[in-house]
């Protein structure tokens, strides 16, 4: 009986460091997502976090993100480089034809995806028939399996942010250059949240169902959701001086059907107060905001904190 117990004890202990990398194993960064991620078209107009996450971590970053994406453009019809329509393409012709070389043991592979999906000009408008939360949520996760079967096996998948209390969906929001037509705010905010929170779930879910089918793989949830929940009730630990959690940094008052051309009535506060902010406009995180973000996913990547971070395997 007490081998059968020290062997149970072995087993337990085995896969529970089993699951994520190693501490210190990584060395390179490659992201893919939208322009929360986006290092050259940067949301937040200064620097994105994949730069600060890099700079915390000692990574070398390659950045595929870009502004716009949603996860599929066969899901979601926007004009812009979709994750599987062009960022893996993209990544994988670097791949084939040598100019990116990849140790995929010492690879961390991050995804930070479906603001777009859900937002403005896709789900929340009807501007895809037949798009949901479910298949946009699908092919999120479905591009862990995508990366795996070309060699990947580090992943880190980061989830919604509450994109409710962003300016754009929440309930006291104003026409602004990401959305000018007339519109019901609390409806937006409602569904916004419902979507949102559903779309999380089944990522974890998901994620949950796909990480022991395959082997040698490490999957990992990083919870945006939450820390940017913890940012918003507790903004005195993420932001300086007198904290703002509502108004952006750049704010752009429309009118009421008025092409998205016209710049409105924009306003911008001080250069010397904007680390106080959460937000950099109406949708977009903060440079400070992005600061927080790659303090919390630099540690995760190197397992020296498991906040914000589930590891599937």
């Amino acid at each position: 009986m007490k081998f059968l117990t020290l062997l149970v004890t072995l087993v337990a202990t085995v896969i529970c460091r089993a699951a994520g990398p190693l501490p210190g194993q990584i060395k390179n960064l490659v992201t893919f997502g939208d322009s929360y991620t986006d290092v050259v078209s940067v949301g937040d107009n200064g620097t994105a976090w994949p730069v600060f996450t890099a700079q915390d971590g000692g990574f070398k970053l390659f950045p595929f993100a870009r502004s716009g994406a949603t996860c599929s453009n066969n899901i979601t019809d926007r004009p812009f480089p979709s994750v599987f329509e062009s960022q893996l393409p993209l990544f994988f012709t670097e791949l084939k034809n040598g100019s990116l070389h990849l140790n995929m043991e010492e690879t961390i592979f991050t995804l930070w995806i479906g603001t777009n999906d859900v937002g403005a000009g896709a789900l929340i408008t009807g501007s895809s028939p037949g798009a949901t939360v479910v298949n946009t949520t699908t092919c999120a996760v479905n591009w862990v399996k995508t990366l795996y079967e070309g060699g990947a096996k580090n992943f880190l998948f980061q989830n919604m942010i509450p994109l409710q209390h962003t300016v754009l969906y929440s309930a006291d929001s104003y026409p602004n250059r990401f959305w000018t037509l007339e519109r019901n705010t609390t409806e937006w905010s409602v569904l916004m949240t419902e979507m949102v929170n559903a779309g999380n779930a089944l990522s974890r879910a998901l994620l949950e169902l796909l990480a022991p089918t395959l082997p040698g793989a490490h999957i990992g949830l990083f919870d945006s959701y939450q820390l940017f929940t913890d940012m918003l009730n507790n903004p005195t630990e993420f932001l300086t001086g007198t904290p703002n959690i509502k108004t952006p940094i750049h704010s752009c008052v429309f009118q009421l059907n008025e092409s998205t051309t016209d710049p409105g009535t924009c306003t911008d506060a001080p250069a010397d107060v904007q680390s106080s902010f959460l937000w950099w406009d109406e949708l977009h995180p903060s440079e400070q905001t992005d600061r927080n973000i790659a303090k919390n996913i630099a540690p995760a990547i190197q397992r020296t904190s498991e906040k914000y971070t589930t590891w599937f395997s």
